[in-house]
């Protein structure tokens, strides 16, 4: 019984420790290999370093940046459009004040502050890492932090 819970929180943390893994290029290449093959030899090469430019076409974004965080679509005078939205996370320490109650009969409320304390908390505020806007599934223009 103990080995079995051993061996279960080992694979447990292993596959935690790889869902947290960033993912590169090489990574999403290895995965999807049919895909990159299917790319001009300009495009291989930008993939490979995490670039992209324009008149790529969507997997080839995908393979050089990943998936999206969130898509948009659209329309405008040339056609169908898509605008993909890469979204980071940027942690930002903050003071805060914790406040405890208790349950109370004499109360008239049936309960009472029974205190607070003050503490530091890190919080996780998202912010845009980059867009891509597509027009007919080809990169148009593209924009990122840098």
């Amino acid at each position: 019984m103990k080995q079995s819970l051993v061996y279960l929180f080992s694979v447990s943390l292993c596959l935690l420790t790889l869902s947290c893994a960033p993912s590169t290029p090489a990574a999403r290449i290895a995965e999807k290999p049919l895909a990159f093959e299917k790319l001009s030899d300009e495009h291989k090469e930008l993939v490979q370093r995490g670039e992209i430019g324009k008149g790529m076409d969507m997997s080839a974004v995908a393979l050089a940046w990943g998936n999206p965080s969130s898509r948009m679509e659209g329309f405008s005078g040339k056609g169908r459009t898509e605008r993909w939205e890469y979204i980071g996370t940027q942690p930002v320490m903050t003071n805060t004040f914790y406040d405890s109650y208790r349950y109370d009969r004499i109360h008239p409320h049936g309960y009472s502050r029974a205190g607070g304390y003050y503490g530091t908390e890190i919080v996780y505020v998202p912010y845009r890492k980059s867009t891509v806007w597509f027009i007919g599934g080809k990169v148009t223009e593209w924009e990122r932090l840098k």
